[in-house]
């Protein structure tokens, strides 16, 4: 006999505001046990020391996590000029120091605009040899990274601040999927003329979302009411606003849900698509084949009744 799941189905995208002090993991399994909800999943990681955005996704929505750990990122940055750290943010030792008066950050920000060559801190996930590279950096060991190509698209600065407490800059950054914050700081900070190290971090975007978050203890109170707090959780279909959407009879619906390539007029010519029923519910996301045909890339399962 199949073994009953515990919890609740539920289906869509909660914004989460992650706080500081705590992994995103953690943070996910907190907002899965107050809604009781079956399965859950997060959309990328944001370390302990950031806060932020982190879309959890429910139900039929963890199929989409994927689509989402690709989109792009904007993330509101408060970095220390003038020291380095181990780790590249404030919980590291600091490692080497430098004046940081007299740079200029502003005058090297076109230099980082477009597509930027950067090289992952060894504390990342990254694996190397089957070993995570902050695993490696915890034993003192450093590596050869190869460098990766990631995309800015953005990069304003907000102000500065020099005082007893240090010299601090504000910038917001929209990037690509696979950026190092903190390396971006890092690499900024040496085109200046100095060091540098993110002292504050927090995500404001991911891909299509970007407005109102909950925190954990918003969550709580509303799951202690009768009305609960299901009503927080975004449609399914909202983490594929970016994608194209075409629309599918209920026969060929039908026959893409049987694995088959649909032909579909006026659908784009490749790339991913948000393939969506007559009735507007989100059925799959799919892929244009070498034929101009839509294939079932990822197919969701009917909405509970």
């Amino acid at each position: 006999m199949a073994r009953r799941r515990k919890g609740r189905r539920l289906d869509g995208v909660l914004l989460l505001d992650k706080p500081k002090g705590i992994s995103s993991n953690g943070a996910l399994q907190a907002a899965k046990r107050l809604l009781f909800a079956q399965k859950a999943g997060h959309t990328g990681s944001l370390d302990p020391l950031a806060s932020g955005l982190l879309p959890l996704c429910f139900g039929e929505a963890t199929k989409l996590s994927g689509y989402l750990l690709d989109s792009d990122k904007t993330y509101w940055v408060r970095a220390r000029l003038g020291q380095q750290t181990s780790t590249g943010d404030a919980e590291g030792e600091v490692v080497a120091e430098s004046d940081s008066s007299q740079a200029d950050l502003a005058s090297v920000v076109e230099q980082f605009l477009g597509p930027v060559e950067q090289i992952p801190p060894m504390y990342s996930a990254v694996k190397h040899e089957g070993k995570r590279l902050y695993a490696l950096a915890r034993e003192g060991v450093e590596v050869e990274r190869k460098p990766r190509t990631i995309t800015i698209h953005s990069l304003d600065i907000h102000g500065r601040q020099q005082d007893a407490a240090g010299d601090h800059l504000e910038f917001s950054v929209k990037c690509s999927k696979g950026t190092y914050v903190r390396t971006l700081v890092e690499d900024m900070a040496l085109a200046a003329g100095t060091h540098g190290h993110v002292a504050e971090l927090r995500r404001t975007a991911v891909g299509p979302y970007g407005s109102e978050m909950i925190t954990l203890e918003q969550l709580e109170a509303l799951t202690q009411v009768p009305q609960g707090a299901d009503h927080l959780l975004l449609p399914t279909k909202t983490a594929v606003d970016h994608l194209p959407r075409v629309e599918m009879d209920k026969d060929s619906v039908f026959y893409l849900r049987q694995g088959q390539g649909i032909q579909v007029p006026k659908a784009p010519t490749s790339g991913l698509v948000a393939v969506f029923s007559e009735d507007d519910a989100l059925v799959a996301i799919g892929e244009i084949m070498d034929d101009g045909r839509i294939g079932p890339k990822r197919v969701l399962k009917k909405p509970a009744e």
